[in-house]
Order: C-alpha cells, then sequence, then structure tokens
C-alpha cells in the first residue's frame, strides 16, 4: 500500500517503470481524443468541481483506465466521495500505473499525478485522504474511462509450482500482473484449508490466480514465465517441498489457453535434461487461501524459510527475468 512518504521518495530517487510506454505525436493524440480531453490530458487542464457529479458517487464495481491509452488506473473498491468535486482514490490499482511529478503552477506546490504509459495529465495526489494510506488521488473525470466488466481489460491464469509463498512473490515482479491470489486447485475437496493441503491426500495442489492485462503481457508468455521460475521435471516435489500439493500443473480455462500451454512445454522442454511432467488440466473450481498466505514472502521476510528459501529464488528469477520490465511500444 502505498502511503505519502511513498510518494515523496518517487519524486525524490524518480518513479517505478512503466508496464509499456505510448508514444504518439500531438497531432494523433488530436485525432484520438475530443477537444475536452485533449485539453485535460495532454495540455494540463483541469475541469470545473462538480462537472460529472454522478462520477464522483459512482461506487458501481468496475475499473477505471486512461481516457488516451487504455492503462489500466484505478478500482472502484478504492474510491471514496471526498466531496472536493472530483473522483477520488486512495492507491492505483498498481504502483507503477501512475508516475508522479512536482507541480508549482498557480502559486502553489502540490504532486501532479500522470498516467505512466503515455505521460497523460491525470490529476493530483494529497495526504488528506482516509486511512490506512492517506492519500487522496484527486482525478479530472474526462481523464478515466470506467469499465462495469474487467473482462475486456484483465485475464486470469492459474498455476502451481510448488510452494505458493515462492510463486506468489515471482510473479508479482512481472509487468501486467496486476493481482497474486494464492489458492488450491485440481482435487476434489469444496473449499479444503491449508491443514487440509497438508496432507497430501485433498488431490488439490497449491496454486497461485494470476490477474493480468492482456495488453500488457499474454497467456503464453506468463506459462513460459511459469516453467521456467521452478523445475518441472521433478513429480510431486519442488526442493524440499514433497506431495502432490507441490506438483508442476497449468490450468486452462479455453482450448486457447490449453494448446499455448503444450506449444510452451514443447518449447521449454529443450532447456531442461528430464522430460517436463507438468500436467495441463482444465480448470474446475479455484478455492483462495486464508488470507495469512497473501503477501506472505513481503510479511515475513525476516523468517528463515523467506529468508533461504523464497528470498533467493525472488533474486535470481528477477534478475533472468528483467527483460520483461519494460515494454515499450510506440
Amino acid at each position: 500500500m502505498l502511503t505519502w512518504n511513498d510518494i515523496l521518495d518517487y519524486l525524490a530517487n524518480g518513479n517505478p517503470d512503466p508496464p509499456k510506454v505510448v508514444e504518439c505525436s500531438e497531432e494523433d493524440w488530436k485525432k484520438r481524443l475530443t477537444p475536452e480531453q485533449y485539453h485535460i490530458t495532454r495540455e494540463r487542464g483541469t475541469e470545473a468541481p462538480d462537472s460529472s457529479p454522478e462520477n464522483c458517487v459512482n461506487f458501481t464495481p468496475g475499473l477505471y483506465t486512461c481516457v488516451c491509452c487504455g492503462n489500466l488506473l484505478f478500482d472502484t473498491k478504492n474510491k471514496y466521495n471526498s466531496r472536493s468535486g472530483w473522483p477520488s482514490f486512495t492507491q492505483p490499482v498498481v504502483n507503477n500505473a501512475v508516475r508522479y511529478m512536482e507541480d508549482k503552477t498557480h502559486g502553489m506546490k502540490r504532486v501532479e499525478v500522470e498516467c505512466n504509459v503515455c505521460g497523460a495529465h491525470l490529476g493530483h495526489v494529497f495526504p488528506d485522504g482516509p486511512e490506512p494510506s492517506g492519500l487522496r488521488y484527486c482525478m479530472n473525470s474526462i481523464a478515466l474511462v470506467w469499465h462495469e466488466s474487467s473482462k475486456d481489460i484483465l485475464a486470469t491464469a492459474v498455476f502451481g509450482g510448488g510452494c505458493f509463498w515462492c510463486t506468489e512473490a515471482i510473479f508479482k515482479t512481472i509487468n501486467g500482473v496486476v493481482k497474486i491470489e494464492p489458492g488450491y486447485a485440481g482435487g476434489n475437496i469444496h473449499n479444503p484449508s491449508y491443514k487440509d493441503i497438508c496432507t497430501g491426500q485433498t488431490g488439490h495442489a497449491e496454486v497461485i490466480k494470476v490477474t493480468y492485462e492482456p495488453q500488457v503481457i499474454d497467456f503464453a508468455t506468463l506459462v513460459r514465465i511459469h516453467l521456467t521460475t521452478h523445475d518441472p521435471t521433478t513429480l510431486n516435489y519442488q526442493g524440499n517441498d514433497k506431495g502432490t500439493q507441490y506438483r508442476s500443473v497449468i490450468f486452462y480455462e479455453t482450448d486457447k489457453e490449453k494448446m499455448a500451454a503444450l506449444e510452451a512445454i514443447d518449447e521449454i522442454a529443450r532447456i531442461y535434461d528430464n522430460p517436463i511432467v507438468t500436467e495441463v488440466k482444465p480448470l474446475k473450481e479455484f478455492y483462495p487461501a486464508e488470507d495469512y498466505h497473501s503477501n506472505y514472502y513481503e510479511r515475513h521476510i525476516d523468517e528463515p524459510y523467506c529468508k533461504f528459501v523464497v528470498e533467493p529464488k525472488v533474486v535470481k528469477y528477477k534478475k533472468e527475468l528483467s527483460s520483461l520490465q519494460k515494454n515499450v511500444h510506440k
């Protein structure tokens, strides 16, 4: 969760790398946008307060993207009525969705918020929002596009590759990944607990549900990452974690995903000395794990398992996957 100190750190030391970059000439922006959209986003204008009052109090579940480039910016779950006259949020969807610039115009010192993909002016952020973040992202309605359904913006993938504390920590570093949910899949027991899973008798695997932006990263690339960030040649174990719950598995929801998974396995097989034993199975049900498993590595970084098992993997694969940190589109 971002706080004001994080914003100040970005201002002082540089913004996070964008998930991609979109660049257009001013002529192209003028063709894409209405005059009002162009004025707000490209000329750093500000719409009048209460110019779209319905947007300030619309809390129907949905997502907000940049009107210029479609970059995913905010989620309604982080929206609140600040009574400022502009739609307000406490957090962006991911830390690198936006970037921060010092704004000294109009005799004030403020922090301007821009789209981190295309540089569109969105609004400003202030340290007077509600707890726990204390932030108020005060946005121009015209700069945002609301989507009631996330299906056109986000997709999901479910992978198992050993302990989900490790796989979650690795996939969180990938651009285009919006959210990771540890959970269980592949067995026949309804809504199992972690205690049930640890018996190795449920048929379920420890998995992660990856929510991602298909316009940034595709399913096939995620599969390749999955196959190269654990050992897919070991049957029912990863390192010292042994049992069917630690098996290597890819779950698919469409025939297209199934074919992508099988093709990726054929492609990746050449880099391993032993045959790949990763299962490719249809996803029947995903059961979220208990809350304490989420962000486990970040919250328990000094524990022995995290220090000596998870951290070396994260460090190794962050370096190996560095090419995925920037995806430039012009």
